[in-house]
């Protein structure tokens, strides 16, 4: 019986062990977290899976993380994918039911957001405008200083991506 017990004990220990290890490797190889957020918009349920770069100090727009004029992943990580169950539009042009990667392209004045046909991709680094079902334009505001990348869906259709003293949002109906 007692070396049941220990038995037991000792593979529970190394179990616990092990998850702590793996949580802990995971934060470090991805320091990104990963995020989503949903809405439900007239009959259709919009889903936005996302990682959360950080700031940290770095120049976001004029550096290597999301610079002015060029694709970005819109995130980190994996491309970040936005699915919607029926037809929506975003504004004002038609976005088919379906799963795409998000990409944007930033400015100082303007937006270009891009929904793009291969869904699951690593970063934009395989990023090809002929796959793109859609893109619209959205200007940029002023916002509060957002450490980490973040988007949020609302219910209401607006969809606002945030991160460093900027906010971008868009419509979906």
């Amino acid at each position: 019986m007692k070396k049941l017990l220990f038995l037991a004990f000792f593979t529970v220990t190394a179990f616990i062990s092990n998850a702590q290890h793996e949580a802990m490797t995971e934060t470090k190889s991805k320091p990104s977290p990963a995020a989503s957020t949903s809405a439900t918009i007239g009959e259709a349920t919009l889903t936005i899976n996302y990682s959360q770069p950080a700031v940290k100090g770095r120049n976001v727009w004029d550096g290597n993380l999301a610079p002015y004029g060029k694709v970005w992943r819109t995130g980190a990580n994996d491309a970040t994918t936005f699915e919607v169950s029926k037809d929506v539009t975003v504004q004002g042009q038609t976005l088919k039911a379906g799963k795409y990667a998000l990409f944007t392209i930033p400015g100082e004045k303007e937006w270009t957001i891009i929904f793009n046909k291969v869904a699951k991709q690593w970063g934009a680094f395989k990023y090809s405008e002929a796959e793109d079902a859609l893109r619209v334009k959205a200007t940029p505001k002023a916002n509060d200083m957002m450490e980490r990348f973040t988007i949020k869906a609302e219910n209401n259709g607006d969809v606002t991506l945030m991160w460093d003293k900027v906010a971008v949002a868009f419509k979906v109906k």
